[in-house]
């Protein structure tokens, strides 16, 4: 099989190739071709994936190329895990908003707005072009914001493409550990959308423990997210959220946190994936040992302003691996093997929500076979989450009303809608800043 991945020159690369090293079934991918802009990063990324390579028995042959038609030609699986703007543009995203008072974060708020509003064009266009040069390829889409680029995306492709985040699996596997349960026997009750959802439910062999976790304030408090989101307030939920929900349960102290760092999130990995890139071009120096201390580093590091906020301490080890190169690659083994599987998946909804029209794209555990990923059936959200569910998912729809109309007024009104941002005004000046430091935003008028 041949897989193309597209952002062949980012940093996490490395990790999907890996993991494709482990797997000697038959029906595994053979080719992958890497795609990117910048073939000084291609260069780079390719070294890491050749010293993995190194020794390994048939290995899947790699190749890189900037032409983006050659890269989708004949391909059977397309990763999307592209970053308009890089990492400059992400550093610039949580500046202007900071500047403003309002959270910059990369999917939440006004800066997942802003690279939304440069994304969605472009992920428009690679499914274009995947309909027309690889019409029975399956799309999986990384590209953040993924909800929002995955549903741009099946406006052109339907349900061959299905967006992935690592986030509920992490989540569930935490809750299930704290539990003493294996995670693969374990069902999890996730609904919402990307990085907008709530575990209300983990059943082992039928029974639900969720209560007992929920019941125990020693044994609630002792996972990331007990100590992300204090007890009283997981009880008082009565369901355990995304970590990304700290920004809006907390969001004034998320936002004076970002403002009090040193450097934002973007800026630090701006600058570390700089240095990583310059290290490797070193001919002396061992690709895979930069990449994999750099990688460390990038994982530890992981919403640090919240944790710290929150006094929630360090990491667990157990959480530094990541983790969503291996939901995309169970996606396309599930896929190309029938090998039946389930996954907390991006998928359109069909009457999965009933809140949510069928084209709306949601977060909820899918039963994957040859045929794509299906969506589970799902109990209704409480009033509290249905209207945060409705409100992002209304913001959503304008911006992709704003990247296919070019309207700077309707991007000023996905702004203003958004439940992060508190102003009309806020949001006019948003869209000015943004409009003046990223060039991807000249469609609008």
């Amino acid at each position: 099989m041949k897989l193309t991945i597209l952002g062949g020159g980012g940093f996490r690369v490395p990790l999907v190739y890996g993991a494709l090293l482990t797997d000697r079934a038959e029906g595994r991918v053979t080719e992958v071709v890497l795609h990117d802009l910048d073939s000084g990063r291609l260069s780079a990324v390719a070294r890491v994936l050749a010293e993995q390579a190194a020794g390994v028995p048939d290995a899947p042959a790699v190749t890189a190329t900037t032409d983006l038609d050659a890269a989708l030609t004949g391909a059977d699986f397309v990763f999307s895990a592209i970053r308009v703007g890089g990492l400059e543009g992400r550093a610039d995203d949580e500046r202007v908003a900071l500047a403003e008072g309002v959270l910059g974060q990369e999917t939440v708020g006004a800066g997942g707005i802003a690279y939304g509003l440069r994304t969605v064009p472009v992920a428009v266009d690679i499914a274009r072009r995947v309909a027309r040069l690889a019409p029975d390829a399956w799309v999986i889409n990384f590209t953040n914001p993924a909800g929002l680029v995955t549903e741009a995306m099946s406006r052109h492709l339907g349900d061959r493409v299905i967006g992935i985040c690592d986030s509920p699996v992490g989540l569930g596997r935490r809750i299930a550990r704290v539990l003493g349960a294996d995670p693969r026997e374990a069902w999890i009750d996730y609904v919402g959308l990307n990085h907008l959802g709530w575990v209300r439910g983990l059943r082992v062999a039928g029974r639900d423990e969720l209560p007992r976790l929920l019941a125990d304030p020693d044994l609630l408090g002792s996972f990331e997210e007990g100590k992300l989101f204090g007890v009283d307030w997981l009880q008082s939920l009565g369901a355990i959220p995304n970590e990304y929900l700290h920004y809006y349960y907390f969001n004034r102290e998320a936002v004076r946190a970002y403002q009090q760092a040193e450097k934002t999130r973007g800026a630090f990995l701006r600058d570390q994936q700089a240095h990583f890139y310059e290290a490797v071009t070193d001919p002396g120096a061992r690709a895979l040992d930069v990449w994999d201390r750099t990688r460390a580093e990038r994982e530890a590091t992981y919403m640090s302003e919240n944790r710290e906020t929150a006094g929630a301490g360090e990491r667990d080890a157990d959480d530094l691996s990541g983790g969503y190169e291996k939901v995309a690659l169970a996606l396309m083994r599930a896929i190309a093997r029938d090998e039946r599987t389930t996954l907390i998946l991006n998928v359109r909804n069909g009457g999965t929500l009933s809140v949510l029209d069928g084209e709306a794209v949601i977060e909820v555990p899918c039963l994957v076979d040859a045929n794509g990923a299906h969506p589970v059936a799902v109990a209704p959200l409480p009033d509290h989450a249905t209207g945060l569910v409705c409100a992002v998912k209304a913001v959503e729809r304008e911006v992709l009303a704003a990247a296919e109309s070019g309207s700077r007024t309707t991007a000023v009104k996905a702004f203003a809608l958004h439940p992060l941002v508190d102003s009309v005004n806020v949001a006019r000046r948003l869209v000015e800043g943004y409009s003046e430091v990223h060039p991807g935003l000249a469609y609008l008028k």
